[in-house]
Order: structure tokens, then C-alpha cells, then sequence
């Protein structure tokens, strides 16, 4: 615990130095000079809390809410000063919230204890003093050699040593850090690979340099000095020696490794990294209602106070009779007392303030999360994979959204890679029936045989399958264990099925393979092809790996011959500049084509080296790799070096099949008045081919181009000539493609105007563009002086920066990982599922959420201001209106339950009309149910029936004799007024009635919940209240209310005043309904009554679906297909027809199942059995 405050204080951090020093088997030297590094136990928390913690942390983080600390601030006025009103009518509220806030978070952190024990705990074996000793996972130190068997997660960060190989390889998979499931090879250095003995791991002197811990998981720098025979081996370590933690081994029967990063110091957890936290627009409206609320608050009790005051200025208000001043009260000072005065009225209308709007809004959001996971329609069959929330804080704001920015790749298509086309030698084939025809040749032609193929053709063949981290399994589980190379002895090798990270490379090798030359495994450091039935080995001597930078990876490799030759594969811009040699503008006119017809295109490349090159080449790369300091500097400078002076050998054309119904969703989001940007690393040829194929640019679009630009003048310059070209041409619709280093310009100088001719396009396809440039632009267009929510889209790892930058990020589940899915806010499996989202989710929940904040102000309003008015009859004697019990309750009981359930359920329009008309979603964009004026609406619509509440009962029942409760006051003509207790409750009857049934006028989509809580309700109030006031309860010291409830409920007038105040209060506000549905009636209430007969544009057909009545609920949305009744066309739905599927016992419908209709004119008979 010193050792911590010590670090939080800053002196002593925890690492001193830039690298670490780790004794492998904690083999340390024998010198009195050394001092131990101190370093992280192996222990993972994930926990917030501990025992000891739990109540004044997560206390103090609940009163961090404005709302929480100002009821805490009222709760201890009322404590401390005289005040009308008993503590408990905030106490009780507060703490039932915080309460509730606390056992959810406590529950939630003890799931995660019991998690984090559960890995702790998990036991493990370690070399110690000469044998394998098991303890627990908790218990491994830096330094000790940890031994993993196959299928078990690696339980630290280690360093390979030994593996039961003799090459000292292990294959793992990384399926829970980045979602990959390839097989990952991994190696240990000579020196240590035949360390496969615990007993020769005892006598292993080595030391481990690295650098200290950080996030990245593909970023390892250090090395491993060995002493043998008293001679020191330093051998470079790079991620390629790194297990880390949460991997698993695979195809391996055992390895030995030593731990260098554990516990929370492990990459692992270094990326439990908290994403910023986002907050919705519903949010920041509610809480600047909340400062308006306050600001009325202040108002009202600083009004009061003074009118008490003035009021008391007359002698015999000041001290009637009745009720004269204490000594201690007559000397006590004006401030003070003003002061206490301005608190007390403070504390009576604090009401106003909704306490229990936090708690709801947290489990509205919380409960109809789980209605996205339930929908069937997300459901993607295929893959079996359901639709998964993240954030449940954002549920609104997928009803909010303005620019959608989704990557192409994986996203708008399906990322399987089919081989269509390539350019050898200048000269364009084409792969048909696993031969390669010459263009113009077919498939019977004389001279079009692969066997055919010599020299160039061959030698570009076999660099595709060379050059590439594809991994094979066979299908023989021990095969790999043996010999890698055993289907050469009578083993098939169609029994092997290719492994890679790149669905490109996976093509090209199986292309390859089809076509003649066959990729058939690695063995150490040898690679095997067999060509044409004649095997080849070659040595694998260095690989470039592949970076974002460069765009290309390299293998240098020895040819069976014995010569040097480097491969080199990547994008047409990454290598055709240093491509000496070969067909270049040939090759560039192919990769063009390619690109037009939508396919990915690689360019392909090689240089052989001279034995004074090759020594020179790997005498930089051992430098560069073995170095602590400013490695991928180095390593940069010595890739740079090599791969120049390259000939060129040809191009690959591959196909990426675009994703179903990509076409019609992209329509359907800009027919909601949503822009969708596509940004994509792509060239542009290619992106604007897909751009066009998946409906983002239409034909008779004009597209305009910012590519290529050299400088910020002749940026500038283009943008404004496309801005004017833009003005000249409003009529048409334009579409702008943007390349990355143009888009680097356009950013650093003239923002403004890139923005200008942005906002101006229908659709804005930008190229070319590296993960952080995705992000810039998001940010950009959130920035904006608008300030539109902003939603970005995208499948992998190279998304994620995008996906968090947006106000709403959404992954897809593809086949590049699960970074995008762990990081986004919501992940779906298909982009089709996109437009149900926002136009059907994202309506309802903005809609649910934007009355329930509204309805909660305008109940509080309704529930305080006939305080504030009594407060004119009682001398501003700071009396209360209502009973201490009906202050707590009127929001935890009597008033709750019907918004929550309306706030879980309600629909404006059925989910079918969202989807076929996507200009609805156009009603609620802008926040426009959470407008000023809307606000300003229910803000005076509360005042308006409060004071009907107030002043009905008064004129109604002011004269009424017969209820006389306690509290009689004589008037000046001598009638008596019935007591202020009755009349208290008889305002507080009229309010909760009207409130109740004014959500209920509110409703439009009627379930056997809404019904019982509503009606539930206010039957609850009359039971109770009969209850409360029938009985004398020992424990409470008045019994102001005994008797009340029955004798008010016993006079007809009373009853009768009931009524009217009710119907005064609801009636005008039917009539407005009324008025406006048929006078001027918005697109979503004409929906409403056309019953969704409507349809998206001319290219969709009439939404007509079979459905069964009980079958309106609102999570089973889809419409299936339906037969054709006789004499009628058949019908489809333009989005979704999703095939018949058999819900399981995971898709049950939830409650809402069999609750009912929608309150809405009938729906045509095709709809119905």
C-alpha cells in the first residue's frame, strides 16, 4: 500500500528505466551490486471495488451526479433547520435510488471478482528448483520458465524457449485478443530450442531484454542474451517470440516459456482500457432542462420568502395572537432568518426536481437494450450470430443520426476473395476451370494449356506462393506434430486447408494452387511448393513483415539453386514507383482495369541478389533487429533499402463479393436524410466501381475529384473550382471522391472549404485512407458549427479509431477480427441490418425516451406548483399541502410504473411503415421532440393543470360543509371550510388521476402491461391511500390523515369535482390532438392513419405481409413472405424477408409477445389471416 501512494505521489515510479532485465528462471548474478527490479504479480482485477472500498468509492461517484448531490444537500438542510417538510420525504427517495444504483453496481463487480478469482486461481506448472511444481495461475513470477500444454491459454506474457518441435515452433491462435482464428506461428531461438527438458531449462543461463509493458499487441522489442560455454549468443526478439496472454496453443503438444510482462502488466490487460465515455444528445437536453427547473426553483422560493416578508410587514400578520415570537425568535437576526426562511421554501418545492428521472431513464435504457439481442430480424442464420448491445447510454441516438461512415471492405461487401484476373509479364489471363487462358484465348484454344506456362509466368506464380503468412492444418490432428512435409510421402495434400489473417492472400494461394503451384507447408526455416507435380525447397531467410506504411511484405529467400532472390507483394502505389525492370505501364493499364471492374488488385514484384548484396542486406537487417532503441526507425530505413531496384512481374485482380441488400439499405438511409460517407484504404478505381455497384454513387451522379494534389495551392485551388462547379450545378446531384494524401491537405489548411464542398455532395467516397485519417474526418464533421451525430461502421481492426471517434459506433462480426465488435457501441453481422437499426430501433427509442424525460418534468410541475399557490392562503407559512407519506411515494410509487412501461413499449407508427418509409425517420431527426418549444410545452401545460388542480378544488369544494376534516378553519363568514388535509388529498387525487391518464392519452401502442400499470395505478393509490388513512398507525407521531381518505371519498361532490377537474384538464388537450391530426398532420401521423399502405420510392413495392394478430408485437418485425391471395399480385417487401426460421430456445419471445396491437386504423387484409 506505501509502495502505491508512493507511485500515485510520483516518487517512486514503478518502472525507472526504458527496458526491462529478466533472469530466466530467476537466475540472478551473484555480484553485491545488483538490485532486483520490482515488478507486477501475476494477479488480473478487473474489479472496481473491494470490501473495504465499496461504500465511500461508489458513494462518492453516485453524488458526483448533480441530481444525487442536490437532494443530499436538501436531505441535510432539512436535518439541520426547521423545516416544513420531515427529512424522510427526500431522505427516502434518495436513498432508494442510491440503493438501487448501488446493489446493481455491487452485483456487477461481484460477477467480476468471481471472474477474476476463477483465472487466479487456474492452476499452472512452473520450473522450480529442478522439477515442474504446480501452483496457482496468481502465483507466477517474472522470470519463471511456465509450461503451457496444447489447448490451454498462455497464462502471462512469455518469451518462447523451448517447444516439443525440434525446430522449437509452436502454433497458437488469438482468438480472444484480436478475434483472429488462424493458426499463428510462433519460434524460439536456436540456443533454447533444444532446452526441451526441465533439467536442461535449470541449467539455461540466459537473460531477457525487452522493453517495459505497453498496449500495442503487435509491437515487441528486445533480446535474449545466452551464456554457452562461457560465450555470450545475443539473438534478437520480436512479437513473432511473444506468446501472450489469453492465446491459446494449438497442434503443439508442449512449450516452455519464460514470463516477462504479468498480471496487469500483460498486453492483455493493458487493453481492458475503459472506452471515453460517450454521452447522448437526449442527455445534454435533460440536463439543461434540469438548470431550467432549478433556475424556477430559485425563483419560487426567493419569491416566497419576500412575500412572507412584505406580508409580514403588517403588525398583526407579523405576530398574530395566535402565535407570538419566542425571546430567542425576536432576537434572532433578519439575515439569518431570511436565510432559514429562503431554505424552508427551498426544501418545500424541491419536488420540482425529478429524483427518480435518473433511475428510470437507467433501466429504460438498461431493459430495452435487450430488445435489439431479441429481434429475430438481426438474426443472422447463416453465421449464428444475434445482434449484441455494448452501450445501452446511446439507445436515442440511433434515432438521431446524420452521416453514417462505413468501411467498404468486410462491410458494404463480404470479404470472401475469389481469384478473377492477372497481369504476367504485361500480358492480361484470366483463371478458368484451374487453367490461366490468355486474354483473348478460350479455354480449348491450342496454345492456352498452364502447361505452357515458363519463365516469367512461372516464376510470378511461384512468388504468389512464397510470398504470404499463410498457415496450413490438415485435416490428420498429429500431422503437424510430425512431419510437416508427410503428404510428399503418400499423404494427400488435398487433405490441407489454408490459414490467413488476409482473406487476399488465402485467394491468391489457393489460385495458385488450382492453377499448378502448390504452397505445401513450412519446417523451420523451409518453405516447400510443388510445381507441377515436382517438388522445391526453398529457404526462408528474412521477412519484411507487412505495415500500413509501405503497403507491402516481403519474404528474401534461397532458391533451390542456391541464389538470393526477394519477393515482394503489395499495393500498385507501393511498389510500381521502385520497379526498375519488367512491363511497368502495361502492368499499370491492368491494375487500372482491375480496379474498374471493382476487383482488389496487389502488384507483384521481385529482385535477386549478388552474394556481396545479400551479405550487405543481412548484415542491415540483423542491426536494425537487434536494436533496443528507435527499432522500427531502423527497420524502416533497412526495408526502404532492400526493396528497391525491384522487376516487375505482373498484377492479381481479386474479387470481393458485395454483401446482400447492401443496394437497397444505402437507399433507404438517404431517403431518411441520412449521408453516408465511404471511407476505405482502396484505390479509387476500385472503390468507386464498388461505390457504384452497392448504389452510394448513382449513374447520373456528377462526380467530382480532389485526387492526387502536390501542395496546399493546388489543393485550394481544386476546391474551389469544385465548390463553384458545385453552385453552377445545384440541380444535379454530385459525388465526391477524395484520396488520403489529398484529404491530408485539404485538412491542414483549408478545413473550411473541404467542408463547404462536402456538405454540398450527396455521397463523399474517400481513398486510400489510413486508420487515424478515418477518425480525422469523423471528427472533423462532429466539430462542425451543426454539430450532426455522427455514426461509424466497420469490421475491423483498422476501424476502431473511426468507430470510437463517432458519437454511435457500430461493428460488423466479419472475417477481420473482433476488434471493431469489442470496441463499437452496438455490433450487427450483416450492414443490411443497419437501416432496421436506426429506422426502426433508433425511431423508437428516441421517441420512448424524448416523453419520458418531458412527461417526468411535467408531473413534478404539475405535483409542486399547487404548493407554491397554497402558500398564498397560509400566509407563506411555509405549511405543506400534502402528506409527508404522498410526497415520498407520488414519485417512487404512485406516478412510475406507467412512463417505464410506456418508455419500453410505445410505437408511434408500426415497425413494418418505419421501414418501407424511411422519410419518417426525417420527423424525429434534429432532436426535435426534445426542442425548446416542445419542452416550453409540457413546462406550461403542467402549470396550466396545476392550477386547474388548485383552484377547481377550491371554487368546487370551498363551500362544501360536509367535510369538515381536521385542520378547520372558521372564515370570515362564519361557513366552514373543509380541512386542509382533505383538500390536500383532493388535489393530490385529481393530479394523480390526471397525470396517469395523460400518459395514457399519450399512448399510442396499447399492450395487457400498459393496461395494468395504468390503471394498476391508480387503483394502487386509492387502496393504499384507504389503507393509510383507515387505520391509526402507532409508529408515526401525527395522525393527520386518519379518516381523510374515507370521509373525501364519501361526498358525492367531491366525486363530482373529481370528474370535472379530470375532464377540464384532458379534454382540451384531446380536442388539440384532434385538431392537428386532421388539420395539419405531420408524414408521421398521416402513416398512422393510411394503416402502411406506403411505400419507400418507385423502386420498392407495397409493404403487404401475411401476420397473424397475435403476432403485432414489437420485437418479432419482420414481414414474411406470403402467397398470393387469388386475383392479387404476389407481395414483397423491399428490405427485409427474412427466410422462416425455427426460434430456438436463445430468439424466445420476450413478454411483449402476445401484448396486443397498435392503436391505429386497421392495417390492410393481407396483413391478417
Amino acid at each position: 500500500m506505501l509502495r502505491w501512494i508512493r507511485q500515485q505521489l510520483g516518487f517512486d515510479p514503478p518502472h525507472q528505466s526504458d527496458t526491462r532485465t529478466v533472469y530466466v528462471a530467476n537466475r540472478f548474478p551473484q555480484h553485491g551490486h545488483y538490485i532486483p527490479q520490482r515488478f507486477a504479480d501475476n494477479r488480473i482485477i478487473s474489479s472496481k471495488y473491494t470490501v473495504w472500498n465499496f461504500v465511500p468509492k461508489n458513494l462518492f461517484e453516485q453524488f458526483r451526479r448533480i441530481a444525487n448531490f442536490y437532494f443530499l444537500i436538501i436531505f441535510l438542510v432539512q436535518l439541520m433547520i426547521d423545516t416544513p417538510t420531515s427529512p424522510i420525504t427526500s431522505g427516502l427517495p434518495l436513498f432508494f435510488v442510491i440503493t438501487v444504483t448501488a446493489i446493481k453496481q455491487g452485483y456487477e463487480d461481484w460477477l467480476r471478482h468471481k471472474a477474476d478469482n476463477e483465472v487466479n486461481g487456474a492452476p499452472v506448472f512452473v520450473v522450480r528448483s529442478g522439477s515442474l511444481v504446480k501452483t496457482k495461475s496468481k502465483n507466477i513470477r517474472v522470470g519463471d520458465i511456465v509450461r503451457v500444454a496444447k489447448d490451454e491459454t498462455f497464462p502471462a506474457d512469455l518469451v518462447l524457449l523451448s517447444s516439443d518441435r525440434a525446430d522449437g515452433t509452436c502454433h497458437i491462435t488469438t482468438a480472444s485478443l484480436d478475434g483472429e482464428t488462424n493458426l499463428k506461428t510462433h519460434f524460439s531461438v536456436p540456443e533454447t530450442s533444444v532446452c526441451q527438458s526441465v533439467s536442461q531449462l535449470e541449467a539455461l543461463q540466459a537473460v531477457v531484454e525487452c522493453q517495459q509493458p505497453e498496449a500495442d499487441l503487435y509491437r515487441f522489442v528486445g533480446r535474449i542474451t545466452v551464456t554457452q560455454h562461457g560465450e555470450e549468443i545475443v539473438r534478437p526478439l520480436g512479437p513473432e517470440n511473444l506468446l501472450l496472454r489469453g492465446a491459446r496453443l494449438k497442434n503443439t503438444k508442449e512449450i516452455f516459456g519464460v514470463a516477462v510482462y504479468t498480471g496487469m502488466e500483460s498486453k492483455m490487460a493493458l487493453n481492458y482500457k475503459c472506452k471515453s465515455q460517450k454521452r447522448s444528445a437526449v442527455e445534454k437536453s435533460m440536463n439543461t432542462f434540469l438548470i431550467i427547473y432549478l433556475v424556477i426553483l430559485l425563483f419560487e422560493a426567493i419569491l416566497s420568502t419576500i412575500l412572507k416578508y412584505a406580508w409580514q410587514a403588517e403588525e398583526k400578520w407579523d405576530e398574530p395572537f395566535y402565535n407570538q415570537k419566542t425571546e430567542q425568535e425576536k432576537n434572532s437576526s433578519p439575515i439569518l432568518k431570511f436565510i432559514s426562511d429562503f431554505l424552508a421554501f427551498l426544501v418545500l418545492y424541491n419536488f420540482i426536481i425529478p429524483i427518480s428521472l435518473y433511475v428510470t431513464v437507467e433501466m429504460q435504457k438498461f431493459l430495452g437494450s435487450f430488445f435489439i439481442g431479441w429481434d429475430l430480424d438481426l438474426y443472422h442464420e447463416e453465421s449464428d450470430q444475434k445482434a449484441q448491445v455494448n452501450t445501452s447510454d446511446l439507445n436515442e441516438e440511433l434515432g438521431q443520426v446524420e452521416y453514417v461512415f462505413t468501411d467498404k471492405t468486410g462491410t458494404l461487401t463480404e470479404n470472401e476473395m475469389q481469384f478473377r484476373e492477372c497481369s504476367i509479364n504485361g500480358i492480361k489471363y484470366r483463371e478458368v476451370n484451374g487453367k490461366l487462358i490468355p486474354e483473348g484465348m478460350t479455354e480449348d484454344s491450342p496454345d492456352s494449356s498452364t502447361a505452357h506456362l515458363m519463365g516469367e509466368e512461372l516464376l510470378f506464380l511461384k512468388a504468389v506462393s512464397l510470398c504470404h503468412t499463410v498457415q496450413i492444418s490438415y485435416d490428420q490432428p498429429d500431422c503437424l506434430v510430425g512431419d510437416p512435409f508427410s503428404h510428399a510421402n503418400g499423404f494427400s495434400s488435398n487433405n490441407m486447408e489454408y490459414y490467413a489473417s488476409s482473406p487476399d492472400e488465402k485467394a491468391l494461394v489457393e489460385a495458385t494452387k488450382r492453377i499448378g503451384v502448390a504452397f505445401t507447408g513450412t519446417s523451420g526455416d523451409i518453405v516447400e511448393i510443388k510445381s507441377f507435380g515436382k517438388f522445391e525447397k526453398y529457404k526462408l531467410l528474412h521477412v519484411l513483415e507487412f505495415d500500413p506504411n509501405r503497403r507491402r511484405m516481403s519474404v528474401i529467400l534461397q532458391t533451390p539453386s542456391g541464389g538470393k532472390v526477394l519477393f515482394t507483394k503489395g499495393a500498385e502505389s507501393a511498389i510500381l514507383p521502385f520497379a526498375t525492370s519488367g512491363e511497368i505501364e502495361k502492368t499499370r493499364l491492368h491494375v487500372d482495369e482491375f480496379a474498374l471492374k471493382g476487383l482488389r488488385t496487389l502488384v507483384v514484384a521481385c529482385r535477386h541478389f549478388t552474394p556481396e548484396e545479400y551479405i550487405d542486406v543481412d548484415k542491415r537487417l540483423t542491426a536494425a533487429r537487434t536494436a533496443l532503441q528507435q527499432r522500427e526507425e531502423k527497420l524502416q530505413e533497412a526495408f526502404s533499402y532492400i526493396e528497391r531496384d525491384l522487376q516487375l512481374l505482373g498484377a492479381t485482380g481479386v474479387e470481393d463479393k458485395l454483401q446482400d441488400k447492401v443496394q437497397e439499405t444505402i437507399e433507404a438511409l438517404r431517403l431518411a436524410g441520412i449521408k453516408v460517407w465511404v471511407l476505405t484504404g482502396d484505390k479509387h478505381e476500385t472503390a468507386i466501381s464498388v461505390s457504384l455497384s452497392c448504389g452510394h454513387f448513382h449513374r447520373t451522379m456528377n462526380i467530382l475529384e480532389l485526387l492526387q494534389q502536390r501542395s496546399d495551392n493546388e489543393c485550394a485551388e481544386q476546391l474551389r473550382r469544385l465548390a463553384r462547379r458545385i453552385k453552377e450545378d445545384h440541380v444535379i446531384q454530385h459525388g465526391l471522391v477524395v484520396d488520403g494524401a489529398s484529404l491530408s491537405l485539404a485538412l491542414r489548411e483549408h478545413e473550411k472549404l473541404f467542408m463547404e464542398v462536402c456538405k454540398n455532395c450527396s455521397a463523399v467516397l474517400c481513398c486510400r485512407m489510413a486508420p487515424l485519417q478515418k477518425a480525422k474526418v469523423v471528427r472533423l464533421l462532429k466539430t462542425s458549427p451543426e454539430k450532426p451525430i455522427t455514426l461509424a461502421i466497420g469490421d475491423g481492426a483498422n476501424d476502431v479509431s473511426m468507430i470510437q471517434e463517432a458519437h454511435v459506433g457500430i461493428g460488423i462480426m466479419g472475417k477481420e477480427g473482433r476488434q471493431a465488435v469489442r470496441n463499437s457501441d452496438y455490433a450487427i453481422a450483416r450492414f443490411k441490418f443497419l437501416a432496421k437499426l436506426l429506422l426502426v430501433h433508433g425511431h423508437f427509442y428516441y421517441i420512448r425516451i424524448a416523453t419520458l424525460v418531458q412527461y417526468f418534468f411535467y408531473k413534478n410541475v404539475c405535483f409542486i406548483t399547487p404548493q407554491f399557490l397554497y402558500q398564498f392562503f397560509c400566509l407563506f407559512s411555509q405549511q405543506t399541502l400534502y402528506d409527508s407519506v404522498y410526497l415520498t411515494l407520488y414519485n417512487i410509487c404512485f406516478t412510475s410504473l406507467p412512463i417505464l412501461v410506456y418508455s419500453l413499449f410505445e410505437q408511434l407508427v408500426h415497425p413494418h411503415v418505419l421501414q418501407s418509409k424511411p422519410a419518417l425517420y426525417r420527423d424525429i431527426s434534429k432532436n426535435s421532440l426534445l426542442s425548446f418549444g416542445t419542452f416550453l410545452y409540457w413546462t406550461l401545460l403542467g402549470f396550466c393543470h396545476a392550477f386547474i388542480f388548485f383552484f377547481g378544488s377550491y371554487i368546487l369544494m370551498g363551500e362544501d360543509t360536509t367535510l369538515m376534516g381536521n385542520g378547520q378553519i372558521l372564515r370570515a363568514n362564519r361557513q366552514l371550510m373543509f380541512g386542509n388535509w382533505t383538500f390536500g388529498t383532493l388535489v393530490f387525487t385529481v393530479m394523480v388521476i390526471t397525470v396517469t391518464l395523460k400518459l395514457a392519452l399519450e399512448t399510442h401502442f396499447w399492450t395487457w402491461m400498459n393496461h395494468f400499470v395504468t390503471w394498476g395505478s391508480i387503483a394502487f393509490y386509492f387502496i393504499f391511500s384507504l389503507f393509510y388513512g383507515g387505520i391509526i398507525w402507532p409508529f408515526l407521531h401525527t395522525q393527520d390523515m386518519y379518516f381523510v381518505f374515507v370521509q373525501l371519498l364519501s361526498s358525492g361532490s367531491a366525486w363530482f369535482a373529481i370528474i370535472i377537474i379530470v375532464i377540464t384538464c384532458l379534454f382540451p388537450d384531446a380536442m388539440k390532438k384532434v385538431m392537428y391530426r386532421h388539420l395539419k398532420p405531420t408524414s408521421t401521423q398521416k402513416s398512422q392513419m393510411e394503416g402502411g399502405e406506403g411505400s419507400v420510392g418507385p423502386e420498392y413495392d407495397p409493404v403487404k405481409a401475411q401476420r397473424s394478430p397475435g403476432e403485432d408485437n414489437w420485437h418479432l418485425l419482420a414481414a414474411f413472405p406470403s402467397p398470393a391471395a387469388p386475383g392479387q399480385e404476389p407481395c414483397s417487401l423491399s428490405l427485409y424477408q427474412p427466410p422462416r426460421r425455427r426460434p430456438s430456445a436463445v430468439w424466445s419471445p420476450c413478454a411483449a409477445t402476445s401484448m396486443g396491437k397498435a392503436a391505429v386504423p386497421a392495417w390492410p387484409t393481407s396483413w391478417n389471416k
